[in-house]
């Protein structure tokens, strides 16, 4: 699908910002909703997709996202995890500017997202578990790497991504990031789920740099601006057991398949 290497993009490309809230777990209501959401189409031709919590915790933004992104999003699940989508979910692009009543914490916003796809697409479905292939994120030897994030700074969690020498290496800088939420980032950067198996709990800041694959179309002796294109530095999976003390494991296991029973182009407002 075409959205899917926009969709890499929440954070410099795809960083997809949901997140867990960052004070003590507590009972959210499961029929929050927002106070006001505008949902039109997006003007054609935009190069990048995005959505995410602004910052305050008032307001959730999409921009040029199609509704698969959406679901993605409330429900931290990869597209090949969306099953029964029309060709529109996909394909159609949309802006969204929605406004809470006052400043909610991440995970009351993600229930007002899933409550709004509901409302504004009619959105039926169900969730089963399949056994197919996945990554494992666990603990390498020793003690993870990483600094617990300071409880009086909280905030949303996010994920930056720069490019360290392009076009190939890159740094992801994480602010108040847990488990599940990291796991959700690198499924959006290799070809399967990523699911957390590594037991940590809390929100932790660090940096990852590592080197992406070349692109398949790009052969290896290609030139960037008359120089060669520098390939050194760890890959991803190196660099998590280097610098972060985890590991990702290709393995069969279960993941969590979103069915959609039925759904509608969102009612515009």
């Amino acid at each position: 699908m075409k959205y899917r290497r926009a969709a890499v993009c929440l954070s410099a490309v795809f960083g997809l910002a949901l997140a867990l809230a960052q004070t003590a777990p507590h009972k959210i209501p499961d029929d929050l909703r927002f106070e006001v959401a505008s949902v039109h189409p997006a003007q054609p031709n935009q190069p990048n997709s995005a959505i995410r919590p602004a910052p305050g915790g008032q307001r959730y933004l999409a921009n040029n996202a199609p509704v698969t992104m959406m679901i993605m999003v409330a429900y931290r699940i990869k597209p090949e995890q969306v099953i029964g989508a029309p060709d529109w979910v996909n394909n159609d692009r949309w802006d969204m500017d929605a406004k809470a009543e006052k400043a909610s914490d991440p995970d009351e916003l993600h229930v007002m997202l899933k409550n709004m796809l509901v409302d504004r697409c009619g959105l039926k479905f169900h969730l089963e578990t399949k056994e197919m292939p996945i990554y494992a994120l666990t603990v390498d030897k020793g003690t993870p790497k990483m600094t617990p994030h300071a409880a009086e700074s909280a905030g949303v969690p996010w994920i930056d991504q720069t490019l360290v020498k392009p076009p190939l290496q890159v740094r992801l800088h994480a602010t108040a990031v847990d488990m599940p939420y990291f796991a959700f980032q690198l499924a959006t950067r290799l070809d399967k789920p990523v699911t957390d198996m590594t037991n940590i709990k809390g929100d932790y800041d660090f940096d990852l740099t590592f080197t992406r694959e070349l692109p398949p179309n790009l052969p290896a002796d290609a030139l960037l601006n008359g120089q060669p294109i520098d390939t050194s530095g760890p890959s991803l999976f190196e660099a998590l057991k280097q610098q972060l003390g985890l590991k990702l494991e290709a393995r069969k296991g279960p993941a969590t398949v979103f069915v959609i029973d039925s759904i509608h182009k969102p009612t515009e407002n």
